[in-house]
């Protein structure tokens, strides 16, 4: 019955090591791999395999100190505003297609539609895009925030929504709405702030109140 025990235990952990192999995700591959060393250090040292428990502490040691370099890193995030119709806005949307539409099912790109079109730099590299329209006057209606899977970790998000929270309520916006059609993009927007209003449709709202005051100034 032990001995049971110990190979499913040898068997999970292989079974989480094989997970993480497979996340494009930086982040997320090393959180899984991390479970999986753990559980494999332990396996090493109650089946008294000293060589599995010491390379596999040493794994987890190795992620832990990336998970801190990562989390600690001071990235620097900027926004590269692109006309509607900038050709390499188009070749990204192209190169990206099949990925973007694991996120945004019904997109389809219509430039004359957008008020905002930009690209999100982390340290100059393009992490992400952000397509936006103004309508009803006072809501943007976000018709894509697509993030490149290696900087899939909530950060660009956070800075559009949040850093350039301002920026948008001086450009007029009282609410931003948008859809989430998939599980993970459903996450994504409850993670950095979204209220989910109906089946599909997620809404943040920018404190109204903030411009009048300002105006009165």
């Amino acid at each position: 019955m032990e001995s049971d025990i110990l190979q499913w235990i040898g068997y999970i952990a292989s079974a989480i090591i094989a997970i993480s192999m497979t996340m494009s995700s930086i982040v997320k591959f090393r959180v899984i791999n991390l479970i999986g060393a753990t559980l494999f250090c332990i396996y090493g040292i109650l089946i008294n395999a000293l060589p599995v428990a010491l390379l596999n502490g040493f794994i987890i040691i190795a992620d832990i100190y990336y998970l801190v370099s990562i989390f600690s890193k001071k990235e620097v995030f900027e926004i590269m505003r692109v006309r509607n119709d900038n050709q390499y806005l188009k070749r990204f949307l192209n190169f990206y297609h099949d990925d973007i539409l694991r996120f945004f099912p019904h997109f389809t790109h219509k430039p004359e539609l957008n008020t905002h079109s930009f690209f999100i730099l982390r340290d100059m590299t393009v992490a992400g895009i952000f397509l936006a329209r103004r309508v009803e006057g006072e809501i943007l209606h976000v018709i894509m925030d697509y993030v490149k899977a290696e900087y899939r970790d909530f950060k660009n998000g956070k800075f559009i929504f949040h850093r350039l929270k301002h920026e948008m309520i001086e450009d007029g916006f009282t609410r931003v709405l948008t859809e989430g059609h998939t599980k993970l993009h459903k996450r994504y927007l409850k993670k950095v702030g979204f209220r989910q209003v109906s089946e599909d449709t997620f809404e943040l709202k920018l404190c109204p109140g903030r411009k009048v005051q300002e105006k009165g100034r």
